[in-house]
This record gives C-alpha cells, sequence and structure tokens, in this order.
C-alpha cells in the first residue's frame, strides 16, 4: 500500500464551534435519512428518494465550500460530515437489501468495515490521537458509492434506460464497495501504528 497522509486532524482556531452554517446543513441532511427510508420502503416511491440522495450530496458538496469560504471549520463539522455520509449509506443498505436489490453479504462486508473502525477509535483516543482524517481512498469510494445507490434503485423500473442503468450502478457498486473496505484497510494499518506508539510515549529506535 502507498504512503497516506498524517492521520491527526489539525486543530484550528475556533475548531470547538458548533453552530456554523456548514454544520446546520450537516444536520439538514440528518433528517433526511428517515424520509429517504419512508420513500423506499413505504410506497416505493424510487424516484423521489433519489431525489433526496440528490439533495444529500448538493448539501454535502455546499458545506464544505461554505466550511472554507467563511472559514467556519470546525471539530464537531469533521465528525457530523461523516456521520451523515454514513448514515446515508446505512439507510440506503437497508432499503436495498429490503427490497431484494442487493445480496445480504454486500451490505455486511460494507458495514463491517465500519464497525471495525469504529472499535478502533477508542483506542486511538485512548493513546493520544484525534480521529482520522479523511483518505482520499475513502473519499473516492464514498462517491462511487453515493451514485451506485441512485441507479440501482433507478434499475428496478421496466424500461431500457434502467436496464443500462443498472449496469452502470453494479460497476460502480463494485468499484465502491472494493475501495471503501481498501480505505478501511489503510485507516486501519495507521491507527494501529499510532496506537503503538502513544502520544508521550518515548520514540522507538529503528
Amino acid at each position: 500500500m502507498s504512503e497516506t497522509a498524517p492521520i491527526v486532524e489539525q486543530t484550528t482556531p475556533g475548531a470547538d464551534r458548533i453552530w456554523t452554517i456548514p454544520n446546520a446543513l450537516s444536520i439538514l441532511r440528518l433528517f433526511g435519512v428517515p424520509l429517504f427510508l419512508y420513500l423506499v420502503l413505504g410506497p416505493h416511491e424510487n424516484a423521489w428518494a433519489v431525489v433526496v440522495l440528490a439533495v444529500s450530496g448538493f448539501t454535502d458538496w455546499l458545506d464544505g465550500v461554505l466550511a472554507r469560504a467563511l472559514n467556519q471549520m470546525s471539530t464537531f463539522g469533521a465528525l457530523l460530515d461523516p456521520l451523515a455520509d454514513r448514515l446515508y449509506i446505512l439507510a440506503t443498505l437497508v432499503g436495498l437489501v429490503l427490497r431484494d436489490i442487493i445480496p445480504l453479504w454486500l451490505a455486511i462486508v460494507i458495514v463491517g468495515r465500519d464497525a471495525v473502525l469504529a472499535v478502533a477509535l477508542p483506542l486511538l483516543r485512548r493513546a493520544g490521537y484525534g480521529p482520522p482524517a479523511v483518505h482520499y481512498l475513502g473519499k473516492a469510494a464514498t462517491f462511487c458509492l453515493l451514485y451506485a445507490f441512485p441507479l440501482l434503485l433507478l434499475g428496478t423500473y421496466d424500461n431500457q434506460t434502467a436496464y443500462v442503468g443498472k449496469a452502470i450502478a453494479w460497476g460502480f457498486t463494485i468499484w465502491g464497495s472494493t475501495l471503501y473496505v481498501w480505505a478501511g484497510a489503510v485507516y486501519l494499518r495507521q491507527v494501529i501504528g499510532l496506537i503503538r506508539n502513544p502520544v508521550g510515549a518515548p520514540a522507538r529506535a529503528g
């Protein structure tokens, strides 16, 4: 595996702020999760469910832009933004499995990756480090999956366009799942290295 960027987030002035415009957008995104599940599992309004995902994706991009433009980056936002991404991925997986659109084992692989990293985070904090920095592999994986899931939903319709969309969706799904697990392995490797060298401990020779 190639070397990666440092795993520890840098602390910036005002990093403890909570009530910012970017954070408000991230909180707004969270309200879309139950709405998405209702549309998928209740009336089976797949097209409207895709609209919810599209709005979520746009606000995800927008809160990052605003955070940098308004200098409103915060520790809370750095935790909230990926949390919203994970909840959307989890909600979509639940909906797709219950609708028999994807196999259960695929959802278990994706959720299992996050579960392993969630267990590692308290150990990382105990060693004196902050949460992992977002890695480009993780961003690429999330990008692929957030494109795959809407296309899988639209692929449930019975027309030629849906058939083409379904084929593209499975391409994104395979690439996204592979990158997701790979990114998880990179994070885990870095976490283990940091846990073995806690803050304040003497540096190891060699």
